[in-house]
């Protein structure tokens, strides 16, 4: 699909959400989109466009992040995700097939348990979800400082979207992507500076360390069992990480499919975990097969 998307707001207890659409709902299923930690809904825009013509697609930008209401840390995923609960609501009576991204499947699954009704179909592209065991204790553990994360310390601030985008370019992961992915994350993940000197990054880098520790606060798998919907789990190439900021290999524990019950549980040996980044297309025709 070649069209732009609309621009929407939506308003919830814990801010505004900010979400974009393409085309018009239909008696077809429609596409619901998550994104992952740091990123936004326009890193979608590449898949959408390799979609059925159409097709109608939901994308938020997540708490946080993008254009969406920024509370000063996130340190719980399940409050994360139930923020997305109303924008879910608003499409009540047609069917929806969701599609997330690293925690923006974790989110997915939350989702699809607290309306296992709404949902006809839930791919979890490589989602940043553990064994059972690493979840145990976690909720009881002081929440550490963000500002001693080391993505606190990314560069926020740019002169425009090029300069950030000419940075990128050359330097892995994102040398990895599709230039025109990357394009899309620098365009749509800056925001003006209030006093007009440069721009942004819509996701703070404390906010966002702020989400990476929190990733085991609420142990997902006690709601696994509500999710009716078919699932198909995505996992990227596997192999030892080098720390938890290495995304070159999958973090997803690969027992999740089958405790899932997942119809498709497959790995892309080809991909890293930024799989809607280096591969829309292949993405787009997996999503199309469900329409």
């Amino acid at each position: 699909m070649s069209e732009a998307p609309r621009e929407h707001r939506l308003d919830t207890p814990a801010g505004e959400i900010c979400w974009f659409e393409w085309g018009e709902p239909s008696d077809r299923p429609s596409l619901l989109l998550l994104h992952a930690t740091g990123f936004h809904a326009r890193l979608w825009d590449q898949v959408v466009a390799a979609l059925p013509t159409g097709t109608h697609v939901i994308a938020p930008d997540q708490l946080g992040h993008g254009r969406s209401a920024k509370p000063a840390s996130l340190s719980d995923w399940a409050t994360t995700a139930d923020v997305l609960l109303p924008l879910v609501d608003r499409f009540a009576g047609a069917p929806l097939i969701g599609c997330g991204h690293s925690m923006g499947g974790y989110v997915l699954t939350r989702l699809a348990a607290e309306r296992s009704d709404a949902f006809a179909h839930i791919f979890l592209i490589d989602p940043v979800i553990m064994p059972p065991e690493f979840y145990v204790g976690a909720a009881d553990a002081p929440v550490p400082d963000p500002a001693e994360h080391p993505v606190a310390r990314r560069r926020a601030r740019w002169d425009g979207w090029e300069a950030m985008n000419a940075h990128f370019a050359s330097r892995p992961p994102y040398a990895h992507w599709q230039p025109e992915v990357l394009s899309d994350y620098c365009r749509y993940g800056l925001l003006a500076a209030a006093n007009g000197d440069g721009c942004y990054l819509a996701c703070p880098p404390a906010l966002e360390a702020s989400v990476y520790q929190s990733a085991l606060r609420t142990n997902p798998h006690g709601w696994f069992g509500a999710v009716r919907a078919p699932v198909t789990v995505i996992r990227a190439r596997t192999g030892e990480r080098a720390g938890n900021l290495d995304f070159s290999v999958s973090p997803t524990w690969p027992g999740l499919g089958a405790v899932l019950g997942a119809v498709r549980d497959e790995q892309w040996a080809d991909q890293s975990h930024f799989i809607p980044m280096e591969a829309s297309q292949r993405l787009a025709d997996l999503i199309a097969k469900q329409f």
